[in-house]
């Protein structure tokens, strides 16, 4: 038996009522019908260009000047030292200054000579090491005639002497000593004694050798 007119009409009815309903769920969810059963979103961010590490800090060397200050400012110098570090010419120094590796440190050292100004005679030698920020004596030698200077990472200090009637340019004894930085401090590890003759370039004649 084929259902009547009002029974289809009912029937169509309710059906376009579930279809609305359908429809209006769909908006309220923000859904995109089919499509919103596809494969999850990936949360994966692209990675943007790597940022440039940044250049570690670098300690510029101290000027001429600034090493004289530090010498001048230095309690380990000797007062007579101090004294005659003055200007030979307008700002000129009577210094020498060497920048090194000597204690294995990050910064470099820096080896310092004072002397006169008429005839450059070594007055004093001094290695300073930064440390705590701040360069700091490591050592000394104030017996003139003295240098001190950089050897392959040793720290070589030649000490001249003097016999009577030495003139200033000519001493009759050289010591040549090495020292290398060990833990803390400097240590001597070798050492040349060498003697002279005060004949050459002093304008005499050799003595005579007695047989």
């Amino acid at each position: 038996m084929r259902p009547s007119g009002a029974l289809k009409a009912a029937t169509a009815a309710v059906a376009a009522i579930a279809a609305l309903g359908l429809l209006l769920s769909a908006c309220a969810t923000g859904g995109t019908g089919a499509r919103d059963e596809g494969p999850a979103r990936s949360d994966s961010v692209v990675p943007g260009p790597a940022a440039k590490p940044s250049a570690s800090p670098t300690t510029a060397e101290p000027t001429r000047l600034d090493v004289v200050q530090l010498v001048k400012d230095d309690p380990q110098v000797a007062r007579a030292v101090k004294e005659d570090l003055k200007p030979c010419v307008a700002d000129e120094y009577p210094v020498d200054v060497s920048y090194g590796n000597l204690t294995h440190g990050t910064v470099s050292d820096i080896v310092v000579n004072v002397m006169t100004c008429h005839d450059a005679v070594g007055m004093g030698s001094y290695v300073y090491q930064m440390k705590n920020h701040r360069y700091q004596n490591v050592f000394k030698a104030e017996e003139p005639p003295v240098y001190a200077e950089i050897d392959r990472g040793d720290l070589v200090v030649t000490q001249q002497m003097y016999e009577k009637g030495d003139p200033v340019s000519y001493p009759s004894i050289e010591e040549v000593i090495t020292y290398s930085w060990r833990t803390n401090h400097f240590t001597e590890v070798s050492r040349t004694h060498n003697e002279y003759s005060n004949a050459v370039g002093n304008g005499g004649s050799a003595a005579p050798t007695k047989n």
